[in-house]
C-alpha cells in the first residue's frame, strides 16, 4: 500500500517508488534499474534513483541549450517531488 503524498520518499520501499514512478508515464531502463527517462510533449528527462537523492536532468533544457540538473533529497515529501519534477525544468 502506497504511503500518503506527504510522506517523505525515505520512507517508501523501492518497488512502491518504482510503482509511482511508472503510474507517471516514467519509463525504467531495463539494464540500468535505478535509471528511469521521462518524455512529455515539451520537455524530456532522464530520472536517477542516486543513493542520496533522486537526480533529474532535463534534457535541452537551459537556455544555452545545455542539460538542467536538478536533485531532490529522499527527505521531501512525494508530493513535492513530483510537483518539481512533472513540473518541468
Amino acid at each position: 500500500m502506497m504511503p500518503t503524498a506527504e510522506t517523505p520518499l525515505y520512507n517508501h520501499p523501492l518497488p512502491l517508488i518504482e510503482q509511482w514512478l511508472s503510474d507517471l508515464g516514467c519509463q525504467q531502463d531495463s539494464e540500468q534499474l535505478h535509471f528511469w527517462t521521462i518524455e512529455r510533449p515539451n520537455w524530456k528527462a532522464e530520472l536517477s534513483l542516486d543513493v542520496e537523492e533522486l537526480t533529474v536532468r532535463y534534457l535541452d533544457a537551459a537556455e544555452d541549450g545545455n542539460d538542467l540538473i536538478r536533485s531532490f533529497k529522499y527527505s521531501l515529501s512525494r508530493q513535492d517531488v513530483e510537483s518539481a519534477i512533472f513540473g518541468g525544468p
